[in-house]
């Protein structure tokens, strides 16, 4: 296993700065990026999230141009111009730290995937905070029952996200975003207002387990990219290739922004 280069406030991690993140109690938040050849879709977003989420739990904001020369100079440190970046951010209050590493670029599996829907909502959904431990519990959980993953519900089994994914639906006209509390992720945020242009239309309402059948397909999103889903519990879902093949498109067009111009 090939260990992550990591920076906190522009250094390197060290055995000083790394209490910064060890003495947080898991207060913080973060944003993940998938780098290829120094450049990222939804740049902007990524900056916005931060900027966004370090003003809602610290009080000062992120500076955009800052963060960008800092994943900038963490990917040069680390010899990789194609990485899974994460930026983390910490307090204290008065002074938020960030806190990037870099590691090796990952990919979605193309293959369907498999769900098992628990009864736990993220709190704070909006926020891409720290502190992940149901989330972590109950994707183990499910890969232990032979799922790939955890799909979060409400009380009577109102769909919100997967555990560390978004969730869009195929209802045979539009693609449906279940309008439970959640994380947009980047994904999705790039994704969804594209949607149109390539002939899909794009709404959001609520999504249930007993309402299932209303659907012919599902596909999941993250960081990594994009992958049909295959079953929900016991609910099996047809891959509907021309409805992937849109939207893998629609995201495969999407801009790529570099992260630090030369």
């Amino acid at each position: 296993m090939t260990l992550p280069y990591v920076e906190i406030d522009g250094r390197p991690a060290d055995a000083e700065n790394l209490l910064i993140p060890a003495l947080t109690g898991g207060y913080g938040h973060f944003t993940a990026l998938q780098v290829r050849d120094g450049r990222v879709r939804g740049l902007a977003h990524h900056l916005t999230r931060l900027d966004r989420a370090t003003r809602e739990l610290f009080g000062p904001g992120l500076d955009g141009e800052r963060i960008r020369s800092l994943i900038g100079q963490a990917l040069d440190a680390s010899g990789r111009s194609d990485a899974a970046v994460r930026v983390y951010v910490y307090g204290p209050a008065d002074a938020p730290t960030p806190m990037v590493v870099v590691n090796e670029p990952a990919d979605m599996p193309s293959t369907a995937q498999s769900l098992l829907s628990v009864p736990y909502e993220r709190p704070v959904a909006h926020l891409k905070h720290l502190g992940h431990f149901a989330q972590g519990y109950y994707v183990r959980l499910a890969e232990r029952q032979g799922f790939t993953e955890a799909l979060l519900t409400g009380p009577g089994g109102v769909v919100a996200e997967g555990a560390i994914t978004n969730i869009a639906f195929w209802d045979g006209s539009s693609v449906v975003w279940p309008n439970r509390p959640a994380l947009i992720g980047i994904t999705m945020a790039v994704l969804e207002p594209r949607l149109a242009a390539y002939g899909l239309k794009s709404v959001h309402r609520e999504v249930t387990l007993g309402g299932l059948d209303a659907y012919s397909a599902a596909f999941v999103m993250n960081s990594r990219g994009i992958a049909p889903v295959g079953r929900i519990d016991e609910r099996e879902f047809a891959v509907d290739a021309e409805l992937m093949k849109v939207v893998w498109r629609a995201y495969e067009e999407a801009p790529w922004d570099v992260i630090a111009p030369g």
